[in-house]
C-alpha cells in the first residue's frame, strides 16, 4: 500500500511538471505569433510613409524646377527693362540738353526784344483807359474814305426801355449823361483813334435827320485838329428823337464813303419815304401817322426797305450793335446786311471800350 502511494505521488508531480512546460510552450508560441503580426503591420506603415515622402520629394523637385524657370524669365525681363530705362535716361538727358539750349536762345531773344525800341505813332485821340483795348478780334478801321455813322436817337441813352423813357422826359444834360450814350461816344473816339493816317474820315450823327460833324465832310487821319473838332461837336450832341437810318445812309452815299462804321442799338423806327403807297407797309400806320410806337414787324420791313434802297454801291458796312430791350431781331438782321457787304457785325462786351 505504501509503495503504491509513492508511485501515485510521483506521477502527479510529473503531471504537474508537464503541465507547466506545455503552458510555457503555448505562451512562447503566442508571443512569437503576436510579434510576427505586429512586424507585418509596421512594415506596411513604413512602406506607405516612404511612398508619401517620395511623392512629396517629387512634388518639391517639380516646384523647384518651375521656380528656377520663372527666375530665369524674370531675370530676362529685368535685363530688358533695365535696357529700356537706360535708353529713356539717355533720351531724357538729350532732351534736357536741347531744352537748355532753347532756353538760352529764348533768353537771348528776350534781351534783344527788351533792347529794341519800337516807334509808336501817338493816337490822334487820347482815350483815358488802360491798354490799347484791341481785343475785338477782326474789327479793323480801314479804307480810303471811312464814314462813321452814329445813332443819336433817344434809345441810345440807356439799355432798359423804362430808363430810356425817363431820360427822354429829362433835361439835355440828363440825356447826355446816359450810360449808353457815354459808351457810344467812347466807341466813336476809339474808331477815330485808329483811322490810318493816309485815310480820310467823316462822322455823321443821325436821329430824325442826319448831321455831319466837324469842319468839313472829310478829315485826314493825321489831322489832329480836325479830329479834335469832330470829338468836340460829338460831345455836344443830345441823343433824342426817332431812328431814321435812311437819313444817315443817304449822307454816307452823298459823301461817297468806301467803308461805313455804324454805331446803333437796333432797327430803325422812322424813314423819309412815303410809305402809304408801299404794299409791305399797309398795316404800318405808325410810319405816317401820329402814333408814338411801331411794331417789331414794321421795324423789320422798314429796315430792309431802307438798306435795299440806300444803294451804297460797293461800300463795306461794319456795325457795332449795342443792346436794347424789345428788339430781338436786330442782331440777326444787321448780320445779314453787313455780311452781304463783306463787313462785320460786332456786339461788344459790356466793358468795351
Amino acid at each position: 500500500m505504501r509503495r503504491h502511494r509513492k508511485t501515485e505521488g510521483f506521477n502527479l508531480a510529473f503531471l504537474d511538471i508537464m503541465s507547466c512546460g506545455l503552458g510555457a510552450i503555448i505562451l512562447v508560441f503566442m508571443l512569437v505569433k503576436h510579434n510576427v503580426d505586429n512586424s507585418v503591420l509596421e512594415t506596411e506603415l513604413l512602406t506607405a510613409d516612404l511612398e508619401r515622402l517620395l511623392a512629396q520629394q517629387e512634388e518639391l523637385r517639380s516646384k523647384i524646377e518651375t521656380t528656377e524657370n520663372q527666375k530665369v524669365a524674370i531675370e530676362k525681363q529685368i535685363a530688358s527693362v533695365s535696357s529700356d530705362i537706360d535708353k529713356v535716361r539717355s533720351t531724357l538727358e538729350e532732351l534736357k540738353r536741347q531744352a537748355a539750349q532753347e532756353q538760352s536762345k529764348k533768353s537771348e531773344l528776350e534781351e534783344q526784344i527788351k533792347k529794341t525800341e519800337i516807334p509808336k505813332t501817338p493816337d490822334v485821340v487820347e482815350i483815358p483807359k488802360e491798354g490799347e483795348q484791341e481785343y475785338l478780334i477782326g474789327l479793323r478801321v480801314e479804307g480810303p474814305k471811312i464814314g462813321i455813322l452814329v445813332d443819336s436817337s433817344s434809345s441810345m441813352t440807356d439799355q432798359r426801355l423804362i430808363d430810356v423813357i425817363r431820360r427822354k422826359n429829362g433835361s439835355d444834360a440828363h440825356k447826355k449823361a446816359g450810360p449808353k450814350w457815354q459808351r457810344t461816344r467812347d466807341i466813336v473816339k476809339w474808331l477815330l483813334a485808329r483811322v490810318p493816317s493816309n485815310s480820310l474820315v467823316a462822322v455823321v450823327a443821325f436821329n430824325r435827320v442826319a448831321s455831319p460833324l466837324g469842319a468839313g465832310s472829310w478829315v485826314s487821319g493825321s489831322d489832329t485838329r480836325g479830329i479834335d473838332t469832330i470829338v468836340t461837336q460829338l460831345d455836344q450832341v443830345v441823343p433824342n428823337g426817332a431812328t431814321n437810318l435812311q437819313a444817315g445812309l443817304e449822307e454816307m452815299k452823298k459823301i461817297g464813303a468806301s467803308n461805313v462804321y455804324l454805331v446803333t442799338d437796333g432797327l430803325p423806327t422812322l424813314g423819309d419815304s412815303s410809305y402809304k403807297s408801299l404794299n409791305p407797309f399797309a398795316a404800318c400806320s405808325a410810319l405816317w401817322g401820329a402814333s408814338s410806337t411801331i411794331s417789331g414787324e414794321c421795324r423789320l420791313k422798314l429796315f430792309w426797305h431802307t438798306v435795299t434802297n440806300a444803294k451804297l454801291g460797293g461800300s463795306i458796312v461794319n456795325t457795332i450793335l449795342l443792346p436794347i430791350e424789345g428788339d430781338p431781331d436786330a442782331a440777326d438782321q444787321f448780320w445779314r446786311w453787313t455780311s452781304a457787304t463783306k463787313g462785320l457785325l460786332i456786339s461788344p462786351a459790356a466793358g468795351w471800350p
